[in-house]
């Protein structure tokens, strides 16, 4: 993977994610504290390609520091979410590469998912249409999913010869719909409908295909207008407890409880609330 190595190299690209950030190989979109990135080859399903993948994880990885950005829905255009990896610019070089430059890459996109589940932001996925490989791993990245009754979600990687344990897929998916659904889904291959997903938690939500950006961003804003820092608090926690016994666990959220107390915003939320008010939060 020559072209990807050394200076130049996209895979350690930087960007600046606020308000005046122009990507390059998505549509960002941000509005009063929310964020919108819209993978946007709709020509094709909107793949990814090893500039797209190394372009979304260096904004998530940005995110961490963006305090101006309060909750980001995550979509794609033109009626589907992302059919993973472009077959013809990610698919047929991989073919090609040595051991080394294929682990770099490999590592490049379970970055993407680490940089989503660590950047502190609620990330909301406004999924229609289809969903399928590193498309379903950005999906299930997120912390909230709403979908469509036509929306056909595949972790197709053993489809073209590879394993199911794709950028985390046998640890997310399973925490997520259920050990043996989600053994199903990753040794077949198969596409989930919408009606499973919604049924298995996969989906918080189904919205017909008009409404559901207009939905995701309204709970985008709703977030956004909330404790923020409780927020990244909340979405810490839930990451942090999973490799932590019920003990472990208890006395971590007794400590993260504890930082909140000292937010102006729950001296704000007691304000309010003795003046019989609604809070207005800071995220400070």
């Amino acid at each position: 993977m020559k072209h990807y190595i050394g200076a130049g190299n996209p895979m350690r690209a930087q960007f600046n994610p606020l308000a005046g950030y122009a990507a390059r190989h998505f549509a960002w979109q941000y509005d009063a504290g929310i964020g919108t990135l819209i993978l946007n080859r709709p020509e094709r399903k909107n793949p990814l390609t090893f500039d797209s993948y190394a372009e979304l994880r260096d904004l998530f990885q940005a995110l961490k520091v963006a305090t101006d950005v309060k909750a980001i829905v995550v979509t794609g255009a033109g009626g589907n979410f992302c059919s993973g990896g472009d077959v013809h610019e990610i698919i047929g070089p991989l073919t090609k590469m040595s051991m080394p430059e294929l682990l770099e890459f490999t590592r490049m996109t379970g970055d993407l998912v680490k940089a989503m589940r660590n950047c502190p932001q609620p990330l909301i996925g406004a999924i229609d249409g289809i969903c399928a490989g590193a498309g379903a791993m950005m999906a299930l990245a997120c912390d909230l999913r709403y979908g469509t009754s036509s929306t056909k979600t595949a972790f197709l990687f053993t489809r073209v010869g590879l394993a199911g344990a794709d950028m985390g897929a046998c640890a997310l998916l399973p925490r997520v719909i259920g050990q043996g659904r989600a053994s199903e889904l990753l040794f077949t291959g198969r596409a989930m409908t919408a009606t499973e997903g919604l049924a298995w938690g996969f989906f918080n939500a189904l919205h017909a295909p008009g409404d559901l950006l207009p939905q995701a961003q309204a709970m985008a804003r709703d977030l956004a207008q909330g404790p923020t820092f409780a927020h990244g608090m909340t979405k810490t926690m839930l990451q942090q407890e999973w490799a932590m016994t019920i003990e472990q666990a208890i006395e971590a959220e007794a400590q993260a409880q504890a930082i909140c107390m000292q937010t102006h915003d729950f001296r704000r939320a007691y304000e309010a609330f003795a003046a019989k008010q609604k809070p207005v939060f800071g995220g400070d």
